[in-house]
């Protein structure tokens, strides 16, 4: 689908504020309520918008730990231990990655005690594991709740 600037402009309102109504966005943009929602349908249409959602603060909900994970695998074993890892309500984000058999993985638990659960009985415990190598989030400077255009 070939975007032109208006498309880009309305894409970049939503990534600021979802919630942002098709009017406001046409008095932004000095567009009608009608030809924003035709050309918001046209991008969901085309696949550029995958779905709408809430940006959730996670130590607001308790989740004050945040790890990110590089997970080796024997390659027979990368889809089952993928498939075990994401049914786990601690895992945020699981992402296949190039080199051997690499998992990356966004984990975000409560405290250190959970962490260290999490990491013994959770993901040592899982077959065809090779390597872990972990990293804990200190700061965040940026995060992605949607693409600059």
């Amino acid at each position: 689908m070939k975007l032109d600037e208006i498309d880009r402009r309305i894409l970049q309102l939503l990534t600021e504020n979802a919630r942002m109504s098709y009017v406001d966005i046409g008095k932004e943009l000095n567009l009608s309520r009608v030809s924003i929602r035709e050309r918001v349908n046209q991008l969901i249409e085309g696949g550029v918008i995958e779905k709408f959602s809430a940006v959730i603060n996670s130590e607001k909900m308790g989740k004050s730990v945040s790890a990110f994970f590089e997970v080796d695998c024997e390659p027979s074993f990368l889809v089952e231990v993928a498939q075990t890892l994401v049914d786990n309500p601690a895992v945020a984000s699981c992402y296949q990655m190039t080199g051997p058999s690499t998992l990356h993985m966004h984990v975000l638990v409560e405290d250190f005690s959970r962490l260290e659960h999490f990491i013994n009985k959770e993901l040592y415990s899982l077959q065809g594991i090779t390597r872990v190598e972990s990293h804990i989030l200190l700061r965040r400077f940026k995060s992605r709740t949607g693409l600059k255009l």
